[in-house]
């Protein structure tokens, strides 16, 4: 068979493979044919109603898996809160299997492995297979418009930052808490702020809090908002609320594929003029690397396709995205009134636990090898190996393996932002400090393990 007739053939066979195809397809989908690539989508009603039919199901999965792992009762400490007044949580809230703190810490991590008893696995997303930005849910209560139909946030409220948190800025101290206890949205930014900014920083506000479409929250048919506002887009501040975090939660958008892909906790951006390395592990460079990357990748899964599909906002890096990161970087940790200039206890104001605690954290402890006085950051990554501990499975639609290196993140604050570590696996302070226990093998014991926690609770 000559060349031409093989080729003739050939394209015989796709046209009616073709045909077939789009035989098969059913008039009400085929109206929904895309603008993009001849791809057929489905029907946004269709989609809505599969979603929301199965959302029952999905939590109720994933509620087990949290259950398995973590004692989720309410358990908080009154006398110690955060800015606006929020108890913090206490803990340990992980789950033992058969042994008890003592017996684990005495552990060599090949037994911990070996065992399966190792309690601080990854978290997977909600639908670890569908991912996308999830929001707490007394956020979306006062912002309906980031209701998602397919999935709810998981972790219960006292496991997360107050709503909304302070405000506080290097720039003009003298203010305290500049949000007055608002969310700070693009309705009241321009009344809370004119006067305090100058117009640079102000239009630096507008945009953190001005919407742009998002992978999940868009006007395409694959979006998973209902409300007609939500498909405008989500705002930086949204996952940032007033500078901070509100404990949403997302999939990070660099890794492939999917079931490797990792949950990531939104970090607080509170003083964010001091750190040199953003991203829990994406190692960006500046605040302004940081913004861009935010809104022409995060928003999008990393994937520059869909973000034309959704539609990217292209902001200018002279000028719109610069006026970003000046305000940001005039976002400024709590104050700490028990610390002095060198960012050390003031030991005539500081308890006898406390004193303990920050002599183990600068000693015994080991902590203050990675997280450096006066903010508690060496600006640096660090692998921790974890996967040490645990043999590499499918759970909760992820793949549970290595995770690689991890930002060393400020401490500065550290009690207003639980949950902790990159995909908030650390629910509470005492969990923070057990799982470091076993990575870094310290064998500590009970008290200094509470006095570690008293002095992590006065940064």
């Amino acid at each position: 068979m000559t060349t031409a007739k093989r080729t003739k053939m050939l394209a015989t066979i796709v046209f009616i493979v073709t045909g077939a195809v789009t035989m098969l397809v059913s008039p009400k989908a085929r109206a929904q044919q895309s603008s993009f690539g001849g791809v057929v989508e489905e029907p946004f009603a269709v989609v809505l109603k599969r979603d929301k039919e199965a959302k029952p199901r999905v939590m109720a999965e994933h509620q087990r898996l949290l259950e398995a792992r973590y004692d989720l009762s309410r358990r908080v400490d009154p006398n110690v809160t955060m800015t606006r007044g929020k108890p913090i949580p206490v803990g340990p809230t992980a789950r033992l299997k058969g042994v008890t703190w003592e017996q684990l810490g005495k552990m060599s991590p090949d037994q911990i492995k070996e065992k399966g008893v190792f309690p601080y696995l990854p978290l997977p997303h909600v639908s670890h297979p569908v991912g996308g930005m999830i929001f707490p849910q007394a956020e979306v209560k006062a912002l309906p418009r980031l209701e998602r139909f397919d999935m709810d946030f998981d972790l219960p409220e006292q496991f997360l930052p107050e709503f909304p948190p302070a405000i506080f800025l290097t720039t003009r101290p003298d203010l305290g808490d500049v949000s007055k206890g608002q969310t700070v949205t693009i309705d009241n930014f321009y009344e809370l702020f004119n006067g305090i900014l100058n117009p640079k920083q102000l239009d630096g506000l507008r945009l953190l809090v001005t919407q742009f479409p998002q992978q999940q929250f868009n006007a395409t048919a694959d979006r998973k908002t209902e409300k007609p506002e939500g498909m405008r887009g989500v705002a930086c501040f949204d996952c940032h609320v007033n500078g901070h975090t509100s404990g949403a939660a997302h999939l990070v958008g660099d890794i492939r594929p999917q079931e490797n892909r990792r949950r990531i906790e939104t970090p607080s951006l509170r003083g964010i003029n001091i750190q040199r390395l953003l991203g829990s592990q994406r190692a960006l460079r500046s605040v302004e690397d940081f913004t861009e990357f935010e809104q022409r990748a995060a928003y999008f899964d990393g994937d520059p396709v869909l973000a034309t599909k959704k539609g990217l906002s292209i902001l200018e890096r002279g000028s719109q995205v610069h006026n970003m990161a000046e305000f940001q970087e005039l976002l400024d940790f709590p104050p700490a009134p028990k610390l002095n200039l060198y960012g050390r206890l003031d030991r005539t104001k500081a308890t006898e636990s406390e004193i303990r605690g920050e002599d183990l954290f600068f000693g015994k402890a080991n902590c203050a090898i990675c997280h450096t006085a006066p903010y508690y950051t060496d600006n640096l990554m660090h692998d921790l190996k974890v996967e040490r501990f645990f043999k590499p499975r499918m759970e909760g639609g992820m793949m549970v393996t290595a995770q690689g290196p991890i930002k060393t993140f400020p401490l500065r604050g550290i009690k207003e932002s639980p949950p902790y570590l990159h995909d908030g696996r650390l629910l509470t302070l005492e969990d923070t400090v057990e799982f470091f226990n076993l990575i870094l093998q310290l064998d500590l014991a009970a008290q200094e393990k509470t006095d570690l926690v008293a002095f992590l609770r006065v940064l």
